[in-house]
């Protein structure tokens, strides 16, 4: 009986340690922004977000389903290392959304941004062609007022448009993933 007892205890300890190392070095949690440090071309905050841009996606549930769709308008304006970026968005159940972007870059790729919605402060780093962003986000009221974790890693591709995925997590489960495209306004 005691066998079967610690056979059975090392194999769930075996299967929690398969399931962290896959997580922290296989999936999308465990990239590093000098995973992309050689990419190219490379991307710039101010260059690359800039200006009128439009912005579209959609946003998948728990389940792994499309939950929700959207076009977004981003007007981005910088004044030296600071940008400001308003967002309006348009959802396909006809709500509508503002968040307004405080950015500061720093030195050596790394950011920080701050918007209504975000308590404290979002820490981000530009590598190659890539850029990443960690920070907590409140849901409005209407959607639960939850507090998530957000990871936040948009890609510059080569004609310069940005596809953004973003994963959302609650006590560290996955509960929402975004993936939109981002380009200027024609």
């Amino acid at each position: 009986m005691m066998d079967a007892f610690v056979f059975l205890a090392l194999g769930i300890v075996l299967g929690i340690l398969v399931v962290l190392v896959r997580r922290r070095f296989a999936e999308f949690p465990g990239q590093t922004p000098d995973d992309y440090s050689e990419g190219f071309p490379g991307f710039d905050l101010k260059t690359h977000l800039n200006g009128q841009m439009v912005c579209e996606g959609v946003i998948f549930g728990p389940m792994g389903r499309v939950t929700s769709s959207f076009v977004a308008d981003f007007d981005i304006s910088w004044a030296g290392d600071n940008g400001v970026m308003s967002e309006r968005f348009r959802y396909n159940d006809g709500s509508v959304q503002d968040r307004e972007w405080r950015i500061a870059l720093g030195t050596d790729g790394a950011f920080t941004v701050r918007a209504d919605d975000v308590p404290g402060e979002g820490h981000g780093h530009l590598s190659g062609s890539a850029a990443q962003l960690r920070y907590e986000i409140i849901l409005p009221p209407e959607s639960g007022g939850h507090r998530l974790q957000t990871v936040d890693w948009m890609y510059l591709t080569p004609q310069g448009t940005i596809v953004n995925r973003s994963q959302f997590r609650k006590y560290g489960i996955k509960v929402a993933e975004l993936i939109a495209t981002i380009r200027p306004k024609e």
